[in-house]
């Protein structure tokens, strides 16, 4: 919250300066241009003092301007010229008209933007209260199946041979391993909430970042072949690379978890103008129209998650989590699905742009 308060502070005087010495131009151009202003110079700073009013925090940058506009027009756009004269009455009113107009705006704005932070902290509140339900859904089963095992393991180890034996422990590790990675995408949001602000980007290297996704996937699911398509340009975006990875690798366990069926996984990633478009797609049993509404919500179904699409492991946290660090770095996280026709989930972030033939040659030329 630090962080944000003090990019608001540098962001309203540079609006306030900017504001007024444009005004200041304008008005000045076209007493230049015309040889007279009349009224003009007031209506110019009124527009400018509502400007800051509208895009600065709190009230006193608002006055602000209106004040220095005030004495600007008064100062260079009023007769005498280069003198301050209060006691003509236009120079009273254009004063009190910027100073009302500002006083306004910054009240109509404040309110505006407590309004819109009350609508963002109400969606995150029943973002936290579908994930805490998720959560407490994701955790019972696999908590009740290690218990279970464990159970069954302590209460029967001299009936049980060793390939009952390791067949329990066997599924008391998978259960273990899938804990773990709900673990990580708690700490994924909570990484994301408790910075309030736009995630840490750098350049990532698109190759570099499928090729880890790809080695972390392939030790969570060993033997499920997913079939890769990239673009042949190189293809750099700005991200935290942590989190996009942790994204492609719930999408990619959410296929083989839940995809009932499925034969095939695509990661696909193609360019859409400056937008890098990720896509992973199975052909499982899909999930129904009425679910795709809620997928990245984090709320559950209100039959039970594992019928038809669900696997032993419901969907839960994992694709609420790909939604919020999606949203994060600015982008847009999709579902398109048919029954019986599997999964398509797509999401895009915005690259930089390719270096063109022409910053190629100006290099090799120095």
């Amino acid at each position: 919250m630090k962080q944000k308060t003090q990019k608001i502070s540098r962001k309203d005087p540079l609006v306030l300066v900017g504001a007024l010495v444009l005004a200041f131009a304008w008005v000045a151009g076209i007493q230049y241009i015309s040889g007279r202003i009349d009224g003009v110079a007031s209506m110019i700073f009124v527009l400018a003092a509502f400007f800051v009013s509208m895009y600065t925090e709190g009230y006193a940058w608002g006055v602000a301007a209106s004040v220095i506009g005030m004495l600007a027009v008064n100062f260079a756009f009023r007769s005498p010229y280069f003198a301050f004269n209060f006691t003509l009455p236009e120079n009273l009113f254009s004063g009190t008209v910027m100073l009302v107009v500002s006083i306004m705006t910054s009240t109509l704005t404040t309110r505006i933007k407590k309004q819109e932070q009350l609508r963002m902290e109400s969606e995150t509140e029943k973002m936290r209260a579908n994930l805490l339900r998720a959560v407490s859904h994701d955790l019972r089963t696999p908590l009740t199946s290690i218990y279970g095992a464990c159970s069954t393991v302590i209460e029967n180890y001299d009936v049980l041979d060793k390939k009952q034996q390791l067949k329990l422990l066997g599924e008391v590790c998978e259960d273990a391993q899938w804990l773990n990675r709900m673990v990580e995408n708690l700490l994924s949001v909570t990484r994301i909430d408790s910075e309030k602000v736009a995630v840490q980007k750098t350049p990532t290297v698109l190759e570099e970042l499928i090729d880890a996704v790809l080695v972390k996937f392939q030790k969570l699911q060993p033997g499920v072949r997913v079939e890769v398509e990239l673009p042949e340009d190189f293809i750099v975006i700005p991200m935290d690379s942590m989190l996009i990875r942790q994204v492609l690798t719930n999408l990619l366990e959410n296929a083989v978890l839940h995809a009932q069926g499925m034969t095939h996984i695509t990661l696909k990633v193609f360019m859409v103008g400056t937008r890098a478009v990720f896509e992973v797609r199975d052909d499982g049993c899909g999930v129904p129209r009425e679910r795709l509404r809620t997928l990245f919500s984090g709320a559950l179904p209100s039959d039970d998650d594992h019928a038809p699409h669900g696997g032993k492991h419901g969907m839960g946290i994992g694709l609420s989590v790909c939604a919020a660090i999606i949203k994060a770095h600015g982008g847009e996280i999709k579902a398109e699905s048919k029954p019986g026709e599997g999964l398509t989930i797509r999401f895009w972030l915005e690259a930089e742009p390719p270096e063109t033939d022409e910053t190629e040659e100006t290099e090799d030329e120095q």
